[in-house]
């Protein structure tokens, strides 16, 4: 008779929801590794974007400070439009309360009937003007930027929005699954000191099979938690679902939040300056504190200037909303953070949250630290695989003579 191998005798030992549990955490790891791998990878990679960016662009993006006021709004974006060309309008412009940096007018469109990254955006172009002269100090493609398609790979695997995002939502919703069941497979039976030993640090003195071991197993655990927010917020822009579950739950209703637009309406009414300067104008009093200012100038006849202002140096959440009408420059609504219910906030922070910038520098330092180890995973869980699958067949063959042997 076939003598039974190790491997069934440590199986027979465990309960039923723990082979379950580690044959879910097996395939769903094999499964899923590869795009977990390059998911990682390009969070890791897009973590420092801005400050590497500013560097690279510097000269573009910074000018020299002067004793002097800018020059109207109207008046730049006139002159980034003719930089830009008449088929590619102006959709966004960000200005900067900092006497140092240019400001940015940005031409965007997309075709979400593009199969991938490239022929999903027609064009991404932003010019930089130097708000003091006038001057276009640069003009950036950032479609065909570096960090561009590191964050299109990480987004959508460089394919357009519709058909890669649910790729990738649906991977992050397995290595989710995988943390869990990591988790319940790490945890000690007994809580000894050989146990701890084991379960929270590497024996770096081992054999490569063992450190590789233990770096999936103990760097998996001091990861967990932070990689379960970097995965849970990637998922809210995966899911519509998951993102509606995420604002209910932290707003407490189901009622969504108001982001209505209001309407502009042609007016008589004649005014000594144009319109978007006279709006800008009463915006840089009212944005207090803003460090950025973004406008999203009117489009077609109903069309308010959308005006904001963001109060971080690099992040997105806490902006204060103002709406203005394009022909009066009366405002026509108002829309404060403090306004916002604690969905609506949370919602704001997903993506400061999910790069790490929501705590400045040390918080993208944990963000980078916490990607990698998660890029590590794939790796050292499918050797760990390999080699106990290399040994299984191994012992096989010598269960299987030893059989043979004692038959004769």
């Amino acid at each position: 008779m076939f003598k039974r191998t190790d491997k069934l005798k440590k199986q027979s030992s465990k309960s039923r929801f723990r082979i379950v549990v580690d044959k879910l955490h097996l395939w769903l790891g094999l499964g899923s590794g590869l795009i977990v791998l390059i998911i990682s990878v390009t969070g890791c990679l897009f973590v420092f974007q801005k400050e590497i960016n500013d560097y690279y662009y510097r000269k573009q993006l910074f000018v020299a400070p002067q004793q002097m006021p800018v020059l109207p709004l109207s008046e730049l974006k006139k002159t980034a439009q003719a930089a830009l060309g008449a088929d590619k309008s102006i959709l966004n412009i960000t200005t900067y309360t900092r006497p140092d940096h240019a400001w940015e007018f940005m031409a965007y469109k997309g075709n979400d009937t593009a199969l991938t990254y490239f022929g999903g955006v027609e064009y991404y172009d932003v010019v930089l003007l130097n708000p003091y002269t006038g001057q276009v100090t640069g003009k950036i493609d950032y479609k065909h930027n570096f960090f561009s398609i590191v964050k299109a790979i990480h987004w959508s695997l460089l394919l357009n929005t519709p058909y890669g995002q649910p790729i990738i939502g649906w991977s992050t919703f397995i290595f989710v699954l995988l943390l869990i069941t990591g988790l319940i497979m790490w945890w000690p039976k007994k809580w000894n000191k050989a146990n701890r030993e084991k379960s929270f640090k590497v024996k770096w003195k081992a054999s490569f099979k063992r450190v590789n071991y233990d770096l999936h197993n103990v760097l998996g655990f001091y990861a967990l938690i932070i990689a379960l927010v970097i995965a849970l917020t990637g998922m809210v822009w995966a899911f519509t679902w998951f993102q509606a579950t995420v604002y209910v739950a932290a707003a407490g209703t189901i009622t969504p939040p108001d982001r209505a637009l209001k309407e502009s309406a042609k007016s008589t009414v004649t005014l000594t300056q144009d319109p978007l300067d006279a709006a800008f104008g009463q915006a840089q009093g009212m944005l207090k504190g803003a460090r950025r200012i973004f406008i999203y100038p009117a489009r077609g006849e109903k069309g308010v200037n959308l005006i904001g202002g963001y109060k971080g140096k690099e992040t997105y959440y806490g902006a204060d909303e103002l709406q203005f009408d394009q022909y009066n420059a009366r405002l026509l609504g108002r829309r404060n953070d403090a306004h916002k219910n604690r969905g609506e906030r949370l919602i704001d922070m997903n993506y400061d949250i999910h790069v790490g910038a929501i705590a400045g520098l040390p918080g993208k330092i944990l963000a980078f630290v916490i990607s990698f180890i998660c890029a590590s995973l794939p790796v050292t869980g499918f050797y760990i695989w390999w080699g106990r699958r290399r040994k299984l067949k191994k012992k096989t063959v010598v269960v299987r003579e030893a059989a043979v042997t004692d038959m004769m």
